[in-house]
C-alpha cells in the first residue's frame, strides 16, 4: 500500500483540481446561461437549448472528438489559444479542465433554469416597480431564492467532473505524472493489470460520489428561502 501512495495521490489531487476549476468556471456560466433561458425569450432559444443539452446525450468520447477538432493545434479556438500562449494546451490538465467543464454544464444550467423559473415573478416586477434594474433584481432578490436549486446543481457538476472520463482521455490523454485522473487511472490499472491499484481507486472514487450525495441531501436541507 505504501508503495502505491505516489500512484494513487496524484490522481487524487489532479481529479480534485480539475473538478474544482471546472467547477467554478461552471457555476458563473452555467446560471448565466440559466437565467437567460428561464427569463428571455428569442430567437433560437430552441437551438440555444438543443446545443446546451448536447453533452448529456452524446458519448464522451464524441464530445472528446468534437473538442479535439476545434481545441486541437488547427482548430479555430486551438489556432487562437496558440497564438495568445504560444502552445497548445492538448494533453494538459487545463484540457481536463475543458473536457469536465463541457460534460458538466448542462446540470448546472438545467439545474439552475428550474431553479430560477420556480421564483415567483410578481417579486420580481415588485422590484422592478421600486426602481431595481433587472441586474440588480437578479443578483439581490431572484439568485438568493433560487440558492437551493443553484447550490443542488454545483455539487452534481463537481461529482460529474469527479467522474470523467471519455471526453478528458481524447483531449487531455493519459500521461501519467500530467493528466492521469482517478477514472482514466482505475482504466490504466486495470489494463495492466494491477487490480491492487484499481480497486483502490475505485473505492476512493465511490466514497467521494457518496460523500458528494449526501452532503447535497445536507446543504441543501440546511439553506433557508
Amino acid at each position: 500500500m505504501i508503495f502505491m501512495m505516489d500512484k494513487i495521490w496524484f490522481p487524487i489531487s489532479l481529479t480534485l483540481w480539475v473538478a474544482t476549476i471546472s467547477s467554478i468556471l461552471v457555476l458563473f456560466s452555467g446560471v448565466t446561461i440559466g437565467y437567460v433561458l428561464a427569463r428571455h425569450d428569442f430567437r433560437g432559444k430552441g437551438l440555444a437549448e438543443l446545443l446546451v443539452s448536447l453533452p448529456l446525450v452524446l458519448p464522451p468520447t464524441v464530445i472528446g472528438y468534437i473538442l479535439v477538432i476545434l481545441i486541437g493545434r488547427n482548430g479555430f479556438l486551438g489556432q487562437m489559444i496558440f497564438d495568445v500562449l504560444g502552445k497548445g494546451i492538448m494533453f494538459t490538465w487545463q484540457a481536463a479542465v475543458i473536457a469536465a467543464y463541457t460534460v458538466s454544464l448542462p446540470l448546472m444550467v438545467y439545474t439552475a433554469k428550474a431553479a430560477i423559473e420556480a421564483v415567483d415573478r410578481e417579486i420580481e416586477y415588485a422590484a422592478y416597480i421600486l426602481g431595481k434594474s433587472e441586474l440588480e433584481t437578479a443578483l439581490q432578490i431572484t439568485l438568493p431564492l433560487a440558492k437551493k436549486g443553484i447550490l443542488a446543481g454545483l455539487i452534481l457538476s463537481f461529482a460529474r467532473a469527479v467522474g470523467e472520463f471519455g471526453a478528458t482521455l481524447m483531449l487531455a490523454g493519459n500521461i501519467p505524472g500530467k493528466t492521469n485522473t482517478m477514472s482514466i487511472s482505475i482504466y490504466s490499472a486495470f489494463q495492466a493489470g494491477n487490480n491492487e491499484l484499481a480497486e483502490v481507486l475505485v473505492l476512493i472514487l465511490v466514497f467521494i460520489s457518496l460523500l458528494t450525495i449526501a452532503l447535497t441531501g445536507r446543504f441543501v436541507g440546511k439553506l433557508e428561502v
